[in-house]
């Protein structure tokens, strides 16, 4: 085959690669892809491993069988044990506002006048409020409760996809391809390979967050000051949103900071204090880790999450850092970088 031709194949693929990632924004199939990525990636990490205890014989099918039904059974586990966390803290809706009462006292005491005077005057008057808002925006909440179904049947179903992919492609382990094929299998690849460097790099920046958020939330403030309201749900919230570069930490560092003034100032100033030293610490690992993986500096993740923010909403924040991973790896690969 000509270098020629080679290119061709190379390009075309390429084309069809950014198509595709285009169509899974525009259809709203985020949800998806990282989920099968996720159950695909970690079975072609663990299989190897695991294969070396079995018999030799599809040592490798039995590993992958094995893996793909444990990780997709332990991800559907966790994240309904997620979302039984969450709402076994809120728990029920009456109890919930009338534990909002003291916090909405105790904010009105130390928030300057400016702010007081947008508050609620009592905890009826902000129920009241929130039901005139559910009635005004029905409709909305009703679209939005089937997005969160959609959702959810978009991670089940992407769970599954990445499972079978990666016992199909076990079974084409060794057979030849044809150059347009070998071609599109790189792209992937390299799909997969910026992926990896990103999800898993920024889930252990967010358990080192979230590790240091839960002790100081669940441990330190409780021993010196009054439990932070809906601590461990925070402690969740800042595991889920850490593993959004940056500015998953700000997210994070906001709720918690507003946590913590419901219950004192003294209280909102250790918090900030803390959380300006988990930035910092954010943006060490980040250049320690995400940036050693890809090469790239926390501006380049942050404008590529810009972009693609204003360009596909929140669908092209999330998937910003992954999308620029993977054209970083093709023009390096392209020697363009």
């Amino acid at each position: 085959m000509t270098p020629s031709l080679s290119s061709r194949f190379t390009i075309t693929a390429c084309i069809l690669a950014a198509l595709a990632l285009l169509v899974v924004l525009q259809l709203h199939l985020l949800t998806a892809l990282i989920a099968g990525l996720f159950v695909f990636a970690l079975i072609d990490v663990l299989a190897p491993r695991v294969q070396r205890y079995l018999p030799r014989s599809n040592a490798h099918r039995i590993a992958v069988l094995a893996l793909s039904v444990i990780v997709v059974g332990l991800t559907t586990l966790l994240v309904f044990a997620t979302i039984a966390l969450v709402r076994q803290e809120i728990g029920d809706p009456k109890v919930f506002f009338d534990n909002l009462n003291p916090l909405l006292d105790r904010a009105r005491g130390q928030l300057p006048d400016w702010i007081v005077d947008h508050l609620p005057d009592n905890i009826t008057e902000m129920r009241v409020a929130a039901l005139d808002w559910l009635r005004q925006h029905a409709g909305t909440l009703q679209l939005a409760g089937k997005a969160a179904a959609r959702g959810l049947a978009h991670l089940l179903i992407g769970m599954v996809l990445g499972a079978m992919i990666a016992l199909a492609a076990n079974g084409s382990r060794g057979q030849s391809r044809t150059p347009f094929v070998a071609a599109l299998h790189a792209r992937s690849r390299n799909l997969l390979g910026a992926f990896r460097d990103i999800v898993f790099a920024q889930v252990k920046i967010s358990a080192i967050n979230t590790l240091l958020t839960g002790i100081f939330l669940l441990a330190v403030l409780p021993l010196f000051s009054t439990p932070v309201p809906f601590a461990k749900t925070l402690v969740v919230i800042t595991f889920i949103v850490g593993l959004l570069p940056v500015i998953g930490n700000l997210i994070s560092n906001t709720l918690i900071f507003i946590a913590a003034l419901s219950v004192s100032f003294a209280d909102a100033v250790a918090a900030l204090t803390f959380l300006v030293l988990i930035h910092k610490l954010e943006y060490f690992l980040n250049a320690r880790i995400v940036g050693t993986q890809i090469h790239a500096r926390a501006w380049e993740l942050l404008v590529a999450m810009l972009v693609m923010e204003s360009a596909f909403g929140i669908g092209g924040l999330v998937a910003a850092p992954i999308y620029y991973a993977f054209l970083k790896r093709e023009l390096a690969e392209a020697k363009l970088i």
